[in-house]
């Protein structure tokens, strides 16, 4: 099936066509003749599956057409809210990319910087907004915004805006909706709290589609795992980046003082490396990733939430520096790799204290994963024996992250021979 079978207008096909887009992903592919029907949507898929355009594409489609038949006023018809700044840049600057032949506006709002531009962007109209909650909510209390136009609303990532405690901050803006609108939620997975928020954005019988891990990222992932101790972790990515030298790398680090504990020793060590989490500011966040992007800095530490909305073509490498305690976050980490129907190496490193959480890993993509025993940072017999008595302990602590987060579980080509040798 191409973009043309989907009866995709000829402005937008004119912009897929200059990005060499022909072939929709199995996301695009379902859920586009929905919502071009004006249907509700309910969908649980994840970053790197094609989900932006998804929504993107037949929202422009259907304003553009209603803009023909009637040219009214630039107002805000379209609302998409998700939770990071960087994924409401990237899904901002999807909608100018596939929209640039429409004349369908659109904008960004966000905290974290001065909000002079965007009000004036605000001011001069738009079609298209797409926000964070926060921001939203504050520019709707100083008369900046209204919703009463909304004529398509989309939740992105909605299990991430329960983890960032945004599910209030959601509430109050659906509260704001107009009743007659077609409206989109997506969320990777769909534990009890989301459900019961698709059900008050959607009501009770919206559309449903569905692309599940192993399908979007397992499969297409060369994924490896070295144990080592958590005090030679360090050594081991050292010696990784400087046997291999790889273009581009991107490291998960559990926090934010390990992500910028990981930058100085990699300095120290040599190697240019720079962090993005949520203690960064907006300005920080954005030059480090476009450093990355660029190839001006090769190695990137990211902690999950500010990893959200990192799209960066032919990636060579995800490093789980930190593997984490909810296997699903897995999932979405190392779909940072392999996106587009592209290849991808995924490595991870596992402490003793980790094992479990590998195991559920394991358990949930429906394969073990290979074992990299030939490095100079093995475990010994020690490292294990110390730890098994914190075994229990991280199981229990699992769980209890999982309570926690309202019952959530929180591009490359073919990668050089000699790499995937040692990944």
């Amino acid at each position: 099936m191409t973009f043309k079978d989907l009866n995709i207008i000829p402005p937008i096909m004119k912009a897929l066509e200059a990005e060499g887009y022909t072939h929709p992903t199995p996301i695009q592919e379902q859920s586009i003749p929905i919502l071009l029907q004006g249907k509700d949507l309910l969908g649980s898929a994840q970053t790197g599956t094609g989900k932006t355009a998804a929504f993107a594409l037949p929202i422009l489609q259907l304003l553009y057409q209603e803009k023909q038949r009637n040219n009214r006023p630039h107002k805000i018809r379209a609302l998409i809210v998700t939770p990071t700044r960087e994924l409401a840049i990237q899904i901002g600057e999807s909608f100018s990319v596939y929209g640039k032949h429409t004349g369908i506006r659109n904008t960004v709002i966000f905290g974290g910087v001065k909000q002079g531009k965007q009000t004036d962007a605000l001011r001069r109209g738009v079609d298209v907004l797409v926000a964070t909650p926060g921001r939203l909510l504050d520019l709707i209390g100083q008369g900046y915004i209204s919703l009463k136009d909304v004529e398509y609303s989309v939740l992105d990532e909605a299990d991430r805006m329960l983890d960032m405690g945004f599910i209030h901050d959601i509430r109050k803006l659906i509260a704001q909706l107009p009743a007659k609108r077609q409206s989109l939620f997506f969320s990777a997975t769909m534990p009890p709290d989301i459900i019961a928020l698709s059900h008050k954005l959607l009501g009770s019988h919206p559309e449903k589609v569905s692309v599940t891990p192993d399908q979007t990222t397992a499969e297409k992932v060369e994924q490896a795992v070295y144990y080592v101790s958590k005090k030679s972790k360090i050594k081991l990515l050292i010696h990784l980046m400087k046997l291999e030298s790889p273009d581009s790398v991107l490291v998960f680090s559990r926090t934010k003082h390990g992500a910028n504990k990981i930058v100085r020793l990699l300095e120290k060590a040599g190697i240019v490396a720079e962090a993005i989490h949520s203690n960064k500011s907006q300005t920080a966040r954005q030059r480090a990733l476009n450093n990355f992007k660029k190839g001006d800095t090769p190695v990137l530490i990211a902690t999950d939430i500010a990893a959200r909305g990192i799209d960066v073509d032919e990636l060579s490498y995800v490093i789980n520096y930190d593997l984490p305690n909810i296997p699903e976050t897995y999932i979405h980490r190392i779909g940072r790799t392999g996106r587009a129907g592209l290849s991808g190496i995924a490595v991870s490193f596992c402490d003793p204290e980790e094992q479990p959480f590998l195991k559920d890993i394991q358990k949930l993509i429906g394969q073990k994963i290979p074992v990299i025993s030939d490095h100079p940072y093995k475990q010994d017999q020690s490292d294990t024996a110390n730890a098994s008595a914190n075994i229990t302990l991280t199981g229990r602590q699992r769980q209890q992250a999982q309570k926690s987060g309202g019952g959530n579980k929180d591009r490359q080509k073919q990668g050089r021979s000699r790499s995937r040798k040692r990944f």
